[in-house]
């Protein structure tokens, strides 16, 4: 369905409509909180405006839930083992570049683990992002440079390292080949 951003029949713009409503704001005190002018986030509540990530991480933050959540459903929230090929995927239309998949079976518990898979020549978001909680990421396949804060760090495979509360960062994939990391964050922010 072009235009909409569905995953699994997912609507997200109807998840983030159940959020807002839940925490009793209109459109225009949600619009206001996360710099997203009022006429957009009707248009991504109705289907009809696909959210970059950054305008979904401002939306989480605001609304106080994981990222995950807006492409989460209630259904298999019970179950406890997440089989490969069931997994839960996140691609945003402007960012083909990069694939997130759940890990965890849901966002109820107190960790969130994901594998982000990047292609080559791209980074995992335009502007440095931050969680609410810590997060631990292990290189499971591949080389990536990883900005934190002002610092450049690369990571082979095998690799792993703890980032704090709060720190800014984002994934720079400059090499040839594609990445895997998995991430645990804890509590749920993603």
């Amino acid at each position: 369905m072009k235009g909409r951003l569905l995953m699994d029949d997912i609507n997200i713009g109807e998840k983030i409509s159940e959020y807002r409503k839940s925490k009793k704001l209109n459109i225009k005190d949600l619009a206001s909180l996360t710099g997203v002018t009022p006429s957009l986030l009707s248009q991504i509540e109705r289907g009809l405006a696909n959210p970059s990530l950054n305008t979904l991480n401002a939306i989480a933050k605001v609304l106080e839930v994981p990222l995950f959540s807006f492409f989460t459903t209630s259904a298999n929230t019970k179950e406890l083992v997440v089989k490969a090929d069931k997994r839960k995927k996140m691609i945003l239309p402007e960012r083909e570049n990069i694939l997130y998949e759940l890990l965890s079976p849901d966002l109820s518990g107190s960790i969130e683990m994901a594998l982000m898979e990047l292609i080559p020549s791209s980074d995992s978001s335009e502007d440095l992002l931050e969680h609410e909680g810590e997060e631990v990421a292990f290189v499971m396949e591949g080389k990536v440079n990883l900005m934190l804060e002002s610092s450049i760090i690369t990571m082979d495979t095998g690799d792993s390292i703890r980032i704090p509360r709060g720190m800014k960062h984002k994934w720079i994939n400059d090499y040839d080949k594609d990445v895997k990391v998995i991430f645990a964050v804890t509590p749920p922010s993603f």
